[in-house]
C-alpha cells in the first residue's frame, strides 16, 4: 500500500540548522531538520537571549558503530548560533574493525554573523573506530569559536585510549567570492590517533599520549573573537619559560601573596598553581588570523575547569552568545 504522506528528502543522519536574523532584531531558526540518529533540540527561547541555541544531541546517547551522521549549519548576515550538547558523544565498540562511525559538519557563516560551539568531548569506547570532519566556511567579518576535544574513553572501567582508530579534522576556510575568487584555506587541523603499531618497536598509543587523559583544540576566528583570541596569546606569553626558576626566598614568595595583586592577577596565580598540580599543558598561536590553541591534562575535569575558568575569566563568549554557550564547559 503506498503511503498518503510524501517521501523523505533527507537520508539516515541528515540534519540541517539554518539560523536567521529575525525583524525583531533577535537570532532564530529558519530550518531545523534531522533523521536517526541524530537528532536537533532547540529550547524555547527567551527574547533576552544573545544567540539561538541548539542541543546536538543522538538517540540512545551515544553512536553506534557504522553510523553515519551529516550536519549541515548555515548562519546568515548578523545572525548568531550557538551548539552545545547534553553529555559526552560516546562512540560505542565496532564489530569490526572496517566498520566506521562517521560524523561530518559543514558550516558556512555569512558576512557578520557568528558560530559557537563548546560541545562536551567525544568519548570513543574500546574497540571504537571514528572519523570527524568539520569544515567551517566564513566570510571575512563572520566569528567562530569552536572547541573540539577527545577523552580516554572510560577510565573508570579501565580503558586508556583503547579504541582502534580515532581521526578528526578540522578546516576553516574564507567563502569563495569574499576576497578569494574560490575561497582561501586557512587552517587544517588534522589528528590521527591510530591504535596499530607502525612498527614492534615503536610506542603504543597508550604508551605515546605520557599519561594524557584528554586533548583540545579551540580554534578562534573573526572580529567578535578578536579580544578571546588575544586574551589566550597574552596568557600563553605570560607562562614560565621552561628551565625558568623562581630565586626568591620563600618568605618572599608568600609576603607575595598578601600584597595588593588586583583581580586578574589573583586568578591567574590561582590558574598557573592549578595547571602546575593537574598536570595540564597547553599553547596558543596566530595562524592566519586564526588562534589556535591546543591544551591536554591527565583528567577530564582538569581540561573542563581550565578551559571553561579561561572563557569565563575573559568574559567574551558569554556577553556575545549567552551563558548557555559555557553549559559544556562550565565549573561544577
Amino acid at each position: 500500500m503506498d503511503s498518503p504522506f510524501p517521501k523523505s528528502s533527507s537520508a539516515a543522519g541528515e540534519g540541517k540548522i539554518i539560523a536567521r536574523l529575525q525583524p525583531d532584531g533577535v537570532s532564530g531558526l529558519e530550518t531545523i531538520t534531522y533523521q536517526y540518529p541524530l537528532k536537533l533540540i532547540s529550547p524555547s527561547k527567551p527574547a533576552e537571549d544573545k544567540s539561538v541555541l541548539v542541543f546536538l544531541l543522538s538517540y540512545g546517547g551515544g553512536l553506534v558503530g557504522g553510523d553515519q551522521v551529516d550536519l549541515s549549519i548555515q548562519v546568515h548576515p548578523q545572525a548568531k548560533l550557538t551548539i552545545v550538547t547534553q553529555g559526552h558523544t560516546k562512540v560505542f565498540t565496532s564489530t569490526k574493525p572496517d566498520i566506521v562511525t562517521r560524523q561530518t559538519l559543514r558550516a558556512q557563516v555569512a558576512s557578520g554573523g557568528a558560530l559557537c560551539l563548546l560541545p562536551d568531548p567525544v568519548q570513543p569506547f574500546a574497540g571504537s573506530v571514528y572519523e570527524q570532519t568539520q569544515i567551517f566556511k566564513l566570510a571575512n567579518d563572520a566569528s567562530l569559536c569552536l572547541l573540539d576535544w577527545v577523552t580516554q574513553g572510560r577510565s573508570a572501567g579501565g580503558e586508556d585510549w583503547s579504541f582502534v582508530r580515532w581521526l578528526g579534522r578540522n578546516e576553516v576556510w574564507t567563502l569563495p567570492g569574499d576576497g578569494d575568487n574560490g575561497g582561501r584555506l586557512l587552517i587544517r587541523d588534522s589528528l590521527i590517533l591510530d591504535s596499530a603499531q607502525a612498527h614492534p618497536q615503536m610506542k603504543t598509543l597508550r604508551e605515546s599520549m605520557h599519561a594524557i587523559g584528554i586533548m583540545g583544540t579551540l580554534i578562534l576566528r573573526g572580529p567578535l573573537m578578536k579580544s578571546l583570541g588575544e586574551f589566550f596569546l597574552a596568557e600563553f606569553a605570560a607562562l614560565p619559560r621552561i628551565g625558568a626558576r623562581d630565586w626568591r626566598s620563600e618568605d618572599a614568595k608568600k609576603a607575595e601573596v598578601n600584597e595588593g595583586l588586583s583581580a586578574a592577577e589573583t586568578w591567574r596565580r590561582d590558574r598557573l598553581k592549578m595547571e602546575k598540580e593537574s598536570g595540564l599543558l597547553w599553547s596558543a598561536a596566530l595562524v592566519r588570523g586564526c588562534v589556535v590553541v591546543k591544551f591536554g591534562a591527565p583528567e577530564v575535569e582538569a581540561g573542563r575547569v581550565w578551559i571553561g575558568s579561561m572563557l569565563v575569566q575573559e568574559g567574551s563568549i558569554d556577553e556575545i552568545f549567552g551563558d548557555h554557550a559555557l553549559l559544556c564547559v562550565r565549573c561544577i
